[in-house]
């Protein structure tokens, strides 16, 4: 099966014009080229399918590569792949062939319709109208899921033999969780797999600066980090991983998906984010704090 990406870039990598700093960011969910294959299998209408984006989340983080990092981002949309999954994680009932007895089909996630190939947007909403082909989801797994993440395992090493560490900050967004009337419902998630994705100083400087800047920052809870958190996050080889959640009602209208006119200053609040990350001589950051313990 021809890829749906065939005559266009599935993704992109933005670099500096020198990488000043061992940051990579990665912006998986905020793809918005909906393929027109793609778009006739749905049932859903142009808005509707659109709502499990991370929307403008590239956007929001966009000068990270002018100020001396690296960056990944998807322009295939989440409802079309979800490469923050195994790469096999699959309900079979949404296939018309039997599927592989290796692959993952009784994972939380897929029981709750969000695989590898989603079955749901938000609200569960069902996205196609038939099953799907095994010649479908290989072709969005292996010509596009798996070239991702062996670009940012790529960008990764890189980074790591440039400067003996990497960070990867894996940037999303999350629908308000403030719509039950629970006041702290937090502003931002931060999730380091409860400490064994990153350095804890990390998620401190980082906490720190959002909560300086009025906003309402959990940890791990209700998102402790994905696949992809879970995955690169490894310390002990001096590669940490942050997942960033982004309250969506902080800069757009979540129901029209239209930016609002906050959104320029949640922009400029991860601009002064992206700096302080600049300004880390973070070798020695950590190397004081393993001292300390």
């Amino acid at each position: 099966m021809n890829s749906d990406f065939a005559d266009r870039p599935a993704f992109e990598t933005i670099r500096p014009r020198l990488q000043r700093m061992p940051f990579v960011f990665n912006s998986a969910h905020s793809g918005r080229d909906y393929p027109q294959r793609f778009l006739d299998m749905t049932r859903l209408d142009n808005l509707s399918i659109r709502q499990s984006e991370d929307a403008y989340v590239d956007e929001l983080f966009e000068r990270a590569p002018h100020m001396g990092a690296l960056m990944l981002r998807a322009h295939f949309p989440r409802a079309y792949l979800d490469v923050n999954r195994e790469p096999y994680e699959l309900d079979p009932k949404m296939f018309r062939d039997p599927l592989k007895p290796n692959y993952n089909t009784a994972s939380p996630r897929v029981a709750a319709g969000l695989g590898t190939i989603a079955k749901i947007v938000a609200e569960r909403k069902p996205i196609y109208r038939d099953k799907l082909s095994h010649d479908d989801a290989l072709m969005r797994i292996e010509g596009i899921y798996k070239p991702y993440h062996n670009t940012l395992q790529t960008l990764l090493t890189q980074t790591l033999n440039r400067f003996g560490m990497a960070v990867l900050i894996d940037c999303h967004s999350m629908p308000n969780l403030d719509k039950s009337g629970n006041a702290n419902a937090p502003d931002i998630v931060l999730g380091d797999r409860h400490g064994s994705a990153c350095h804890p100083i990390l998620v401190e400087l980082t906490d720190t600066l959002f909560t300086t800047a009025g906003l309402k920052v959990a940890r791990n809870r209700p998102y402790a980090g994905g696949f992809i958190t879970k995955a690169y996050g490894q310390p002990h080889n001096n590669v940490h991983a942050l997942q960033i959640e982004i309250g969506r009602h902080l800069y757009m209208n979540e129901a029209t998906l239209e930016k609002t006119s906050n959104f320029s200053s949640i922009q400029a609040i991860l601009q002064k984010l992206i700096a302080l990350y600049a300004r880390l001589d973070l070798t020695e950051l950590l190397d004081q704090q393993l001292a300390a313990e």
